[in-house]
């Protein structure tokens, strides 16, 4: 099914997205994306269902073509301290927050939002499989993510984030009971799951 190109066509909508709630480590990042109301690119779709050569291909179309875009980082310390789901809703206000275009509304992938002051949203289940925008974002967050896991592999090795992403693998969660949790993982998580 072909993604649609907007909610309301009568004002300019940023979606939104985020990667990486799932991880025992690392932060959470989110984009936001202004596209164009004529912009189409078959291939754009969920960032889930895309190769990781294809994500990247399509952030380099994203970045060229979109009116804005951005990026919002919380740590793994922010996320302990206001939890994972606050965590989520403050990256996507810290990505709509450094778009160099104001939207008008906002559309968010998920069922619920913290509501950005003076912008309007709608939220919508598995919106990063229905909308280009919020597909578009999803694919920057995904990317920005993983180019931050990848770097933070080399400093961390044993846990191997360049493959696992700081997601819960067998191979994360046995590093982290043989060598124990480093400053970047989220402590209010269940880290170690007993066998």
């Amino acid at each position: 099914m072909a993604l649609l190109p907007y909610l309301n066509a009568r004002c300019v909508e940023a979606g939104c997205d985020e990667a990486g709630r799932g991880c025992l480590a690392g932060a959470v990042y989110a984009a936001a994306v202004i596209l164009p109301p004529d912009f189409r690119n078959a291939e754009l779709n969920d960032s889930k269902q895309l190769s990781a050569k294809k994500r990247y291909e399509l952030r380099t179309v994203i970045e060229r073509e979109a009116v804005a875009w951005a990026t919002g980082i919380v740590t793994p310390e922010e996320i302990d301290r206001i939890n994972i789901l606050q965590a989520s809703f403050l990256a996507m206000h810290r990505a709509v927050a450094q778009l160099q275009t104001l939207p008008e509304h906002l559309l968010i992938d998920g069922n619920r939002f913290t509501p950005y002051p003076g912008i309007p949203h709608t939220a919508i289940v598995r919106g990063d499989g229905k909308y280009m925008s919020i597909a578009a974002a999803s694919v920057l967050a995904k990317t920005y993510r993983d180019d931050c896991m990848d770097a933070l592999d080399r400093l961390y090795p044993l846990y191997r984030w360049a493959k696992n992403k700081g997601y819960p693998t067998q191979a994360h969660r046995d590093a982290i009971r043989r060598y124990g949790i480093t400053p970047l993982h989220r402590k209010s998580f269940s880290l170690v799951i007993s066998d």
